[in-house]
């Protein structure tokens, strides 16, 4: 039998780059995925054909609409009666140098809090009880080194990141002991968003690495996976997958 046979799972923002290798991850495990999106549905039934096993399921859930959790939440509950694995992976930011303050719009700022920040919680609270039913829910919230360093796309990101963990620490107490909470917290991740980065700023960040290469999605994947079978015994604290990143004096 497979280490997650028997486990429901679910991933915001499933179709991503790093989504994608943790859908496929807890799917190979033997769990059964929904698959959030968000703008992408085409790209969401590609995965959810490609994924090992069945019994899996797609669903359109903005994180930032609280009433669309509301109804996946029934949906979850009548279609698998509970939650085992809490993913929470969605996430938006965009490029704006530190120094440059009035480049930060406040539409930006309140849409990177809203989607990483508020839709992390909102998921959590509207499927709380899908994860008390599991009697061993995990939450696992897909934070940055960016959160620790300050060091990111932007200051509002840096601070979204921040807030995760935060959040991370307050449930993993208020929640326990019936849920536990941690936050994954990735370095630089190669994927869909390093293609519009600068390649000398991704080569600065890589020889700041003392792993001396980037993450993977499947080394973000990998971590999760660790926390839903062997690292049962963790709760509010912050998983690093960042080769040493923050170890660099720059």
């Amino acid at each position: 039998m497979k280490a997650l046979t028997g486990k429901i799972a679910l991933v915001t923002g499933g179709a991503g780059s790093i989504g994608s290798a943790i859908c496929r991850q807890l799917a190979e495990a033997g769990s059964s995925v929904i698959i959030t999106y968000n703008s992408n549905p085409e790209k969401g039934e590609h995965l959810l054909h490609e994924l090992a096993g069945d019994n899996h399921s797609i669903f359109y859930a903005p994180v930032q609409d609280s009433q669309a959790l509301k109804e996946l939440a029934i949906y979850i509950e009548k279609k698998y009666g509970k939650l085992d694995i809490l993913v929470n992976n969605a996430g938006i930011t965009t490029p704006v140098a530190h120094d440059r303050l009035e480049e930060l719009t406040d539409e930006w700022i309140d849409n990177i809090f809203m989607v990483n920040w508020r839709g992390a919680f909102s998921m959590i609270r509207a499927c709380k009880q899908l994860l008390v039913n599991s009697e061993d829910g995990l939450v696992v919230n897909i934070s940055s080194v960016a959160g620790i360093t300050g060091i990111g796309s932007n200051v509002a990101y840096c601070a979204s990141k921040a807030a995760m963990d935060s959040m991370t620490r307050s449930l993993a107490r208020a929640l326990a002991p019936v849920i536990r909470v941690v936050s994954v917290s990735p370095g630089w991740v190669l994927g869909e968003y390093t293609k519009h980065i600068d390649p000398a700023y991704l080569q600065s960040q890589l020889d700041a690495t003392p792993l001396n290469r980037l993450a993977t999605p499947q080394d973000v994947a990998n971590a999760v996976y660790a926390l839903a079978t062997t690292l049962t015994f963790t709760t509010g604290a912050i998983i690093p997958v960042d080769g040493g990143r923050p170890l660099a004096k720059k």
